[in-house]
């Protein structure tokens, strides 16, 4: 072994002294070697158990290479990149101090321009600095290098950050940097240690310590503070501006500053985030109040301002308005103030009609009568009112009158676009090519669709000429398909691929995970159900079992069709289409594979007559023929429990611990034809709400295409992880709700509590998700015609019967709910009846209760318990509302309200002017149970503004 080699071995201090002494003859000589040994290097060589070569090759390349091009393509190399902030500096200096290279400014400039900003935690920007210092060369203020620079700045932290930045000979060249390049504000807003304080801090350092080197005079103020405003004009994410929000106040203007920026600040007002125009409102107010900010500017900045949905915010400019119009009162100014009648909520206005009846008194609001239709509520008429009289000086709200003894029927629903139909499965993949693509597109993102697709074209391509596409992808990924404890599927996906390949069957592995889901499905194959149950955790780990399958038997026990791939893309699969696959099958001679055809058998339409399967005379035809006579999958029994408090939180967000939880058991109704089926419909929750819950939505289009017809079984194995949206503040599972409303079968309670818990998440897309969800089952023509026409809801009964839908040509099957004790805790209160879903059931049945007030009932039970936040419910239904299924969102609201009243939960004033706008603009008319006894209370508090306001739209 070579003298350079050796020393790399011994590592790095014996490299540089070997380097110090060597002559530079011998040095490029060293740097061939080092080129050699980098390029045959493995993975494994860079893992070594006692040292890591990285240091000691780094150095190796920074003593021996011929210039700074193939100096810097060395060290660039990903092993050793990732090792710049490992550099032992001392000796790197050593090293080039060495050489005397003439060249160690532009190799420090050419490393300098590959730093990263997501890898400056690694340190890289030590390494890089140290060279520039040592070179004398300047550096340029890309991104990776200013934020290398501020992560090393906040790394010593212990000496003030105001003393780091002092010191650093780079302030000046790189700190403009920080207020012009987008996105460095989330390097400034990280968690840190404060090693003076001995604390953690979620204050960034950065403000305070530039507002202190202002004040010495270091830095120019008027430079920091128009960099600073710029920023800010120029936006950037929420978080990432808070630095600079926070250096605007460390600064404190004065009136004379913020008024040379008073255009910068009217152009934040309207559209910065809610910090940033609270900044912009309260510097403007400032030069105002100094008479040095002119009207137009005001009155301009306030009309998109007095429509943001920060209450807060627009309350205050509500506020200043009022000022400026008492100084001048006229129809300009309060034109201005009409434009917060664009406000969905009725608070503000109301407060905007009220400032312009008391400043406009005696002067002409005739102009009031073009802007009352963008009121809501009880509004339009006041208003109409203020624009008769013009001279009154208050306008005050009208007593109600007495109300109709018996509550008027709701108008129908708005006309709301039908769902459209759902979409039929892409053409089968046709080539290798095209199979290789899928499988790398699946590796990236597993959805159901492409599942199906590449599960069908290996069965379909296995005897394929040209797989070596198909052989490129396996030996491009191959740690992808290694995992077989966590990623199951796809390691079987690997070895059924590597099966069409002619490849070597792997051998037996002993009592591990994988093996045993093997043996499960070579039990199958023999018909042995009893000793190898499948491990179902949830619906979706058929599709895992049904993997294995293939990867196992496609060699021994070959098909040329899969029986399961569905029709469509939630999963359905038409009736006729298997029969057809089947006919094939028995015409060839061959078996389908068992999982394959009870998945195949569980996606079969709802009432599919059992004449489809006329002719078949196969094991398989049979089952088929005997699987249609039964009617299908029976519906389970559904019955509600409720989960005692836990004592963790919530494992991803930190969120705080649910109070308590009402989820959904499932259990079958009769016992089961297929092997997998008492395992899919039966579900039973812990006793206590935990925060580690087996995760069954990671995929949720993969989850719900198991049963695309019985929507509420997979709707009782998510809620946990759906009702964790609401009460443990986690995100991201929302989005199996709208497949859910797109799929069919009852709507039962599980369906009910999801969407019930998912209105009221804390993250606004997974908000969405639920109001999508909901505009979905409102739109189907049999909702409305099941809509209670009372606007007094009625008693729900303890136990209620629900039939299939009219497609159904079997008897009835029942979705029952029981009433559960928990842990010895009654839950009368809570276990109420399964009701069908409303586009399912026959428009007959006026009886049922429609899907609207099921949902809503729960909500007035969890509003009531403290399970959710009304605020957040009024967010959702608000978009309903405002999205045409006012009629839907009113069944829910007029079925929560009177759960909610006696209690009056957080959050209960929201839902109160919410139910006022829908009843306005539906012209529902009735008594809401409950809503009296709070109206006539004594007080002035909002509840009871809006009580009253409810009362009065609803006596008409």
């Amino acid at each position: 072994m070579s003298r350079i080699l050796a020393a790399v071995d011994s590592g790095a201090s014996a490299v540089t002294v070997l380097l110090e002494s060597a002559t530079e003859e011998e040095r490029l000589a060293f740097g061939r070697e080092i080129e050699a040994r980098l390029k045959a290097m493995k993975p494994e060589d860079w893992w070594r158990p006692k040292t890591d070569p990285s240091s000691a090759l780094a150095l190796a390349a920074l003593g021996s290479m011929p210039s700074a091009a193939r100096a810097a393509a060395l060290l660039s190399r990903r092993d050793l990149r990732e090792k710049w902030g490992r550099m032992p500096l001392p000796l790197a200096l050593r090293v080039v101090r060495a050489r005397s290279v003439p060249w160690l400014g532009d190799l420090a400039g050419r490393l300098a321009t590959r730093l990263r900003p997501d890898e400056a935690w690694q340190g890289g920007w030590s390494f890089v600095a140290a060279l520039l210092t040592e070179s004398g060369a300047t550096v340029s203020p890309t991104e990776g290098v200013v934020v290398g620079w501020l992560v090393d700045l906040q790394q010593q932290n212990r000496r003030p950050f105001a003393d780091r930045l002092r010191e650093s000979p780079y302030l000046d060249t790189l700190l403009p940097a920080v207020f012009e390049i987008d996105g460095i504000g989330a390097h400034l807003a990280t968690t840190m240690w404060d090693q003076v304080a001995g604390q953690w801090t979620e204050t960034p350092a950065f403000p305070a310590a530039v507002a202190q080197l202002v004040a010495e005079g270091r830095l120019e103020r008027k430079t920091i503070l128009d960099a600073t405003i710029d920023r800010l004009v120029r936006g950037d994410r929420p978080a990432w501006l808070r630095p600079f929000a926070l250096l605007h106040d460390e600064l404190a203007p004065t009136v004379d500053e913020m008024a040379a920026h008073t255009l910068d600040y009217a152009q934040l007002l309207p559209d910065a985030p809610s910090a940033i125009a609270g900044i912009a409102q309260r510097s403007l107010r400032e030069v105002d109040a100094a008479g040095r900010l002119e009207l137009d500017t005001l009155l301009t900045a306030s009309r998109p301002t007095l429509v943001r949905k920060e209450k807060t915010l627009v309350k205050a400019q509500l506020s200043w308005l009022d000022r400026v119009a008492r100084r001048d009162p006229s129809r300009e100014v309060l034109e201005t103030v009409a434009a917060a009648f664009d406000h969905p909520v009725l608070e503000i206005q109301e407060r905007a009609l009220t400032l312009i009846a008391k400043r406009g008194a005696g002067s002409d609001l005739s102009w009031l009568t073009d802007t009352a239709a963008n009121l809501g509520g009880d509004l339009p008429g006041r208003a109409r009112q203020l624009a008769g009289s013009s001279g009154s000086s208050s306008l005050s709200t009208p007593a109600p009158g007495p109300l109709p003894a018996s509550p008027l029927p709701s108008p129908p629903l708005a006309a709301l676009s039908a769902p459209p139909p759902v979409a039929a499965l892409p053409a089968a993949i046709g080539s290798a090519s095209e199979l290789a693509e899928e499988v790398v597109a699946l590796l990236h993102q597993e959805t159901s669709l492409r599942w199906e697709r590449v599960l069908a074209g290996v069965v379909s391509l296995r005897s394929t000429g040209d797989l070596s596409p198909v052989r490129h992808v396996v030996d491009r990924y191959t740690d992808s398909f290694a995992d077989q404890r966590w990623r199951p599927r796809l390691h079987a996906l690997g070895s059924a691929l590597r099966t069409i390949l002619g490849d070597p069957v792997p051998g037996e592995q002993g009592n591990s995970p994988w093996q045993r889901l093997v043996d499960t499905v070579r039990a199958r194959l023999r018909g042995d159900d009893t000793t190898h149950r499948p491990p179902l955790g949830s619906p979706e780990t058929l599709l895992t079992l049904r993997v294995v399958e293939l990867s196992t038997l496609s060699r021994t026990v070959p098909v040329t069709t899969l029986m399961a791939t569905p029709t469509h893309v939630n999963g359905n699969l038409d009736a006729a289409v298997l029969a057809d696959r089947l006919r094939q099958a028995e015409a060839e001679g061959w078996q389908p594979w068992p999982l394959d055809l009870e998945q195949a058998l569980l996606r079969l339409p709802r009432g599919t007559s059992p004449a489809v399967a006329e002719g078949l005379s196969s094991p398989a035809g049979r089952r088929f023929a005997e699987w249609l006579t039964r009617g299908g999958l029976p519906d389970p029994v559904s019955s509600r429990f409720k989960q005692l408090a836990g004592q963790s939180r919530a494992y991803y967000s930190g969120g705080p611990p649910a109070v308590a939880r009402v989820v959904v058991n499932v259990a079958p109704a009769t016992p089961g034809l297929l092997s997998v089926e008492d395992d899919l419909v039966t579900r039973r929750n812990r006793v206590s709400v935990t925060s580690y819950g087996e995760p069954v939505a990671i995929y949720p289009d993969v989850l719900a295409a198991t049963l695309p017809h019985h929507r509420e079984v997979i709707a009782a194995w998510a809620l946990p992880e759906l009702a964790a949206l609401a009460d443990q503040d986690e995100r991201g599972h929302g989005t199996l709700l709208p497949t859910l409303a797109e799929n069919e079968g009852p709507f039962g309670p599980a369906m009910s509590l999801a969407l019930a818990y998912v209105s009221a998440a804390r993250h606004e897309p997974d908000r969405v998700t639920a109001v999508d969800a909901f505009l979905t089952l409102a739109a189907r023509p049999a909702s409305a015609a099941a809509t209670s026409a009372s606007l007094t809801p009625a008693v729900r009964p303890a136990t209620v019967t629900a039939t299939h839908d009219s497609l159904a040509t079997s008897a009835p099957t029942p979705v029952e709910q029981s009433t559960t004790e928990a842990a010895g805790t009654s839950l009368t209160a809570l276990a109420t009846t399964a009701q069908p879903s409303a586009s399912d059931a026959p428009a007959s049945h006026e009886s049922r209760e429609s899907f609207g007030a099921s949902i809503g009932r729960d909500l007035g039970e969890l509003g009531a318990a403290g399970m959710v936040k009304l605020n957040r419910v009024a967010l959702s239904l608000g978009d309903a509302h405002r999205a045409g299924a006012s009629a839907a969102v009113w069944d829910v609201l007029s079925t929560a309200l009177p759960s909610l009243l006696p209690t009056a939960p957080r959050g209960l004033p929201d839902l109160l002017e919410l139910a006022c706008l829908v009843a306005a603009a539906t012209g529902t008319r009735g008594e809401l149970p409950g809503l009296a006894e709070v109206a006539e209370r004594k007080g002035n508090s909002r509840l009871l503004k809006e009580a009253r306001r409810l009362r009065t739209v609803l006596a008409g």
